[in-house]
């Protein structure tokens, strides 16, 4: 029975070390910071809340955005664009998504001269609040393009590490 019990702990120790090895070895011991979080389900009922409070009035409660949103508007502004699959949302990885979200569009996405009704939501809303909300979107997506959500993401993350 000692022999048993002691082997499940040695094979135990050996499997934690295993994947503290593979951690260390994929270069990294967490997501990034403002990863999306599309299936945990508290953080989703937060983000469609805060969605419905401060993002639907303009994207839509059915993230269908804005009619004519690819044509600017007589003050050049474009109108707020979808957020469902149909819209390019899913074209940017999380980071882009979590910056113009919280920075505005001209500074999070790095386009200096850009004019953009969207707000910026720095002081406003948590850096949580924000991946709640981006998270809530992104769990609206169909399965085939959050996958390839996820490929950007990977692409992006392995972009950064050169």
């Amino acid at each position: 029975m000692k022999s048993r019990t002691a082997f499940i702990a040695i094979f135990a120790l050996l499997a934690i070390a295993a994947v503290a090895i593979a951690i260390f070895a994929l270069g990294g011991d967490k997501p990034p910071a403002h990863a999306l979080r599309p299936n945990d389900a508290s953080l989703l009922v937060r983000g469609g809340q805060i969605y419905t409070e401060r993002c639907a009035a303009c994207h839509g409660a059915e993230l269908k955005g804005q009619p004519n949103w690819r044509t600017r508007t007589e003050d050049g502004l474009l109108p707020a664009p979808p957020h469902d699959a149909g819209g390019h949302t899913w074209h940017h990885p999380d980071d882009v998504l979590f910056r113009i979200t919280k920075f505005g569009v001209a500074r999070g996405a790095g386009i200096a001269d850009y004019r953009s009704a969207m707000p910026a939501y720095d002081g406003v809303l948590s850096d949580e609040d924000i991946v709640a909300v981006l998270s809530w979107i992104k769990s609206r997506w169909p399965e085939s393009v959050r996958r390839m959500h996820d490929d950007l993401n990977a692409r992006s993350l392995k972009k950064s590490d050169r």
